[in-house]
């Protein structure tokens, strides 16, 4: 019996960063889908063009990468944490959103976006209060799902 229990405890951290990178992507789709109704630009031509792309299209598949690579980051931190209950995973997963949205979109993105040549280059610091809710949003996403899959 010890040896089924230990074995279940080693599959589930075998497959952390998988279950980071679903919940990743579960968390990208959502937060993408409120930039296309509210920060439209933001996926229609600063993220691709960050890559040389343009369009949507591409903005929105590099910005669910983005989010599937950012969860396998999350789901490291989660895997050092053996008491992660739902709500933990959560709290950690807003947290973890408003330090990628102070690191990432606040002062890499425009950096990124002027060494580039960007037509969306944004101001540095790029201060968005509708970006920072998207980020909270990613994050309150990526720990209810990341939370979900580890449990199952």
């Amino acid at each position: 019996m010890a040896t089924e229990t230990s074995t279940t405890a080693v599959q589930t951290e075998d497959n952390a960063w998988q279950y980071g990178v679903v919940a990743g992507v579960i968390a990208a789709i959502v937060m993408g889908a409120l930039m296309v109704m509210q920060m439209r630009p933001v996926i229609e031509v600063a993220i691709p063009s960050m890559y040389f792309l343009a369009g949507g299209a591409a903005g929105f598949t590099i910005h669910v990468a983005h989010g599937a690579v950012l969860g396998v980051v999350f789901a490291a931190f989660a895997t050092t944490r053996p008491d992660l209950t739902t709500a933990k995973a959560i709290a950690y997963g807003v947290g973890y959103g408003v330090v990628l949205w102070a690191v990432l979109a606040v002062i890499v993105m425009p950096v990124w976006l002027s060494a580039v040549g960007s037509p969306a280059n944004p101001p540095l610091p790029n201060v968005s209060v509708t970006s920072l809710v998207g980020h909270v949003v990613y994050g309150a996403v990526l720990g209810v799902s990341y939370s979900a899959f580890r449990r199952q």
